[in-house]
């Protein structure tokens, strides 16, 4: 356990603990180098002597730190300090959905839809990076002080069941997925039972199954139906009944396919909660009832016995005893093949002996018998083949492949954004497209007219793809949050996501009894109308940041070289005008502080302007490059009036870290020993796997496409694809 006033790794100064689980304590902490508040989870004596352990834990932490998301608990920062294994996070200021049950008894409809329809955003994201939670359950999901809604422990949970099972199995299990407690695989698929298994307890209060111990809960989860929750909430919606019942579905091949599934049943059911719209796959009735072996639940009770934690020798026991924990936490093989292994045993226990003679006798006939079965099905082929018509040249192939070339045929998506249904609906069946309307949100625009539209206008999709929409609910009421320990920023933001216009004004802090700001700077002060207040959308509303300590016309200016820009301005919150300046800076990376003045360390007056340049990467061609990519322009239009055209079709992968902002994309080749740069997106909404059509420099095969995301109204390169090109025909 961390005493108060520790700093681990030199920079975050344990305050105070504020929680504990099965292998980790969380401390709240000051991140001195940022001047901000932070949560820090540190990982019990018990598990650090495990060094396998210890490195699934931090590679699966800092595969979730990639995650960015409203409704996730970021991951700031990964490492160990002397031994001590600590995970940096955002500290959230809330209680656990588990304690809001508990608090409330059961939530009301329009609650826990809402808490549901937050979550599974966070897991979409999740989802969409290639990581499963694998421990879905209401005490990893935080309900802030403002309301929003946090899923946290992301990829914790497989570092966890590698070697623990879980933190807590008597906790987990019961949201556990029948594949789960079978041992088996687990993917986004156990994410949406255990999402069910929570909607579950927030309506009724209780949760479906339970037990003295995880075996007998295990085995519930496997064999046992659960008592519909209509049961215990009599005014609970038909609809949402619905979705629960397909999120648990015990296969699962019947429950939804993707979390995007589940969050637009749950807006549909807003809007129609008797609707019969949810479709759950009928099941097969000749099929039946998987009773579990006495060798699984044999399985269940070594791995679950009385709800408690493996040591970190048991571990290594199992290790001797064959198990790879490793391998099984790099990959889930493993798992489908103890699968694989048990189906193979199963069989060899249930077929019967036949005696030797007449064994090799039916062997005999059955080779006999499927040797002329293959010659009649290669006859049967060539003679459809040859009557269809398919050996007679390319004629079908050729048709195939021009209703291909007309299906990928790109258009622009038009600007929906204040039009009626109608006009929309008119607007994209001109253009090939379709469109779906996913929900109504309060909007400045008119109450009726389109006021979001998921793809960008101007943004090249192939024909036939949907473009999702929302319609305007007009001007609401909404209540002032509370904006404590947030940043200015992230203050900012906050209030215009609710559809706010805000006017952000600078004071310095009221003093504590030792002196001290009672708000650092750089940090929300308050909001005037007040926390609390009803405003309305669309209104003006003050913001007050922190300027911290008043300390007259001589303040030491702080370091912010190397800090984001967002995170300068944080820093720089005493400073009264923050001028920001950006240049191309190919050493620095984009969005980074490469220079400031006044320098840190020194005095100046906060009341006068601070300037920080920030570095937009590589971004912006020199004049010599600029003439050159004209000229490379002017030989290139000249060689396809020739009819000489080199083009690229491949597609790009989603990119590690895409948070699914504007794109820019440049392609560099190098023609004639001379760089040259053609801009091929600038400031565009794109879909990934993203089809090029491009053309390159005639006689040049390759090139390398640079990526760009924009970031808090920055472009940060995301990486590199190289490409090639082919001379048309």
């Amino acid at each position: 356990m961390l005493k108060t006033g520790m700093i681990i790794a030199e920079r975050y100064e344990i305050l105070a603990k504020i929680g504990t689980g099965g292998m980790a304590d969380v401390y709240k902490a000051k991140d001195h180098k940022l001047n901000r508040f932070v949560a820090v989870k540190v990982l019990k004596a018990e598990f650090r002597e495990d060094t396998t352990f210890v490195q699934k834990f931090r590679r699966e932490a800092q595969a979730a730190a990639g995650l960015t998301h409203p409704n996730i608990v970021n991951v700031f920062d990964v490492g160990d300090d002397d031994g001590v294994h600590y995970i940096v996070m955002e500290l959230i200021e809330g209680i656990t959905l588990k304690e809001y049950i508990a608090k409330k008894g059961k939530l009301s409809i329009k609650e826990a839809t809402s808490i549901a329809i937050q979550v599974s955003m966070g897991l979409e994201a999740a989802h969409s990076h290639g990581i499963v939670h694998r421990d879905v359950k209401p005490q990893n999901i935080i309900i802030a002080t403002d309301g929003k809604v946090k899923v946290t422990d992301f990829g914790i949970a497989r570092a966890a069941s590698s070697n623990t099972i879980s933190s807590n199995v008597m906790g987990s299990v019961h949201y556990s997925s029948p594949e789960q407690v079978r041992g088996g695989y687990s993917d986004e698929k156990s994410d949406i039972y255990s999402l069910g298994i929570t909607m579950y307890e927030m309506v009724t209060g209780r949760v479906p199954f339970d037990g003295d111990t995880t075996v007998a809960i295990a085995i519930k989860h496997l064999q046992e139906e659960m008592v519909p929750p209509s049961i215990y909430t009599e005014d609970l919606p038909y609809s949402l009944e619905q979705i629960i019942y397909k999120c648990t579905q015990k296969s699962p091949d019947r429950r939804y396919g993707k979390m995007e599934e589940v969050i637009a049943d749950l807006k549909h059911s807003l809007i129609d909660p008797q609707g019969d719209f949810v479709k759950i796959s009928s099941v097969n009735h000749d099929a039946k009832t998987v009773v579990i072996s006495d060798e699984e639940l044999g399985e269940i009770k070594h791995t679950q016995k009385q709800g408690g934690r493996a040591s970190a020798s048991d571990y290594k026991k199992d290790e001797r005893a064959g198990r790879s924990y490793d391998k099984d936490y790099d990959d889930d093989t493993d798992e489908e093949d103890s699968y694989r292994r048990r189906a193979k045993e199963k069989q060899k226990r249930g077929s019967r002996k036949v005696p030797k003679g007449r064994s090799d006798t039916g062997r005999a006939i059955t080779i006999f018998a499927l040797l002329a079965g293959a010659v009649l099905l290669v006859a049967v082929i060539f003679f459809i083949i040859k009557n269809t018509g398919l050996l007679d040249g390319n004629t079908n192939q050729d048709q195939q492949q021009q209703t291909q070339e007309e299906e990928n045929t790109l258009v622009t998506v038009p600007d929906f954004v204040g039009k009626t249904e109608a006009e929309a609906e008119e607007m994209a069946s001109a253009e090939n497209l379709g469109i779906q309307m996913i929900g109504e949100e309060p909007s400045t625009q008119e109450k009726g007219r389109v006021s979001y539209q998921d793809i960008q206008p101007g943004t090249q999709v192939e024909q036939h793809t949907t473009v999702k929409y929302r319609i305007s609910a007009g001007a609401q009421e909404v209540t002032m949050p509370e904006v404590d320990q947030r940043t200015g920023i992230e203050a900012q933001q906050m209030l215009e996501d609710m559809g706010l216009t805000v006017e952000v004004q600078k004071e310095y802090s009221e003093l504590d009894v030792t002196g001290y700001a009672m708000v650092n700077p750089g940090y929300a002060y308050y909001t005037i109308p007040e926390a609390g207040d009803t405003v309305t959308t669309g209104e003006t509303v003050t913001l007050v940041v922190s300027r911290g300590v008043n300390y007259g016309s001589s303040a030491e200016v702080p370091s912010v070289v190397g800090m984001s820009e967002n995170d300068a301005i944080t820093t720089l919150g005493k400073w009264l005008d923050i001028e920001v300046v950006e240049e191309q800076n190919a050493s620095v990376a984009a969005g980074e502080v490469f220079a400031q003045s006044p320098e840190g360390y020194t005095y100046a007056n906060p009341d006068e302007p601070i300037t920080i340049t920030v570095s937009t990467g590589n971004t912006a061609p020199t004049p010599e490059a600029a003439e050159t990519t004209e000229a490379a322009d002017t030989a290139q239009e000249q060689a396809v009036a020739a009819g000489e055209v080199w083009k690229c079709t491949q597609s790009l992968n989603t990119p590690v870290g895409y948070n699914g902002g504007l794109v820019r994309m440049e392609l560099l080749q190098d023609v004639g020993g001379e760089p040259t740069v053609t801009m091929i997106a600038d400031e565009q909404q794109v879909q990934f796997p993203y089809k090029l059509d491009i053309t390159g420099a005639p006689g040049v095969a390759e090139g390398t496409i640079v990526l760009y995301e924009k970031i808090d109204n920055q472009y940060q390169k995301l990486g590199n694809y190289t490409i090639t090109f082919e001379k048309a025909e």
